[in-house]
């Protein structure tokens, strides 16, 4: 693979990654840095989110509606985390918090018409390519 071809792969056009970032979510909720390592994990590493194009991408997907998310307290000490939120604790929480994100019924929606429409894309994108024993005849 050339240099310009990994370029394109690690780094998607935002299309491509709005579906990849619903897709991870279906699984269940993530926060930001799982998102982007599980996206290089499903891909060898040949797919980089980087912050900048993830959390933008992140935002646009909570404003639209397709995703919901909650910041979690992760505590220093050994204890654990305690999810933060409206509903707060008597104590205030100390730590570092953490985002997670969760696909919302619009998203699951939304991210089966993108399969749909990129599967139909892919059928009528195969019938112009050529056969393989096709592009194998000598004198091509």
């Amino acid at each position: 693979m050339s240099s310009n071809q990994h370029d394109r792969l690690s780094a998607p056009l935002p299309a491509d990654s709005e579906v990849l970032i619903l897709s991870l979510l279906a699984n269940g909720p993530l926060y930001g840095y799982a998102i982007s390592k599980r996206a290089a994990a499903a891909s060898e590493n040949q797919l980089r989110l980087s912050p900048g194009v993830l959390y933008p991408l992140l935002a646009s997907l909570e404003k639209r509606g397709l995703i919901t998310s909650l910041w979690e307290v992760i505590r220093a000490d050994r204890g654990g985390s305690d999810a933060a939120g409206a509903e707060g604790g008597a104590e205030p929480a100390r730590g570092r918090r953490r985002k997670w994100y969760r696909l919302t019924p619009r998203g699951e929606a939304h991210l089966e018409s993108r399969i749909a429409a990129h599967r139909a894309h892919v059928a009528l994108i195969e019938r112009f390519l050529p056969s393989r024993t096709r592009t194998q005849e000598p004198g091509r």
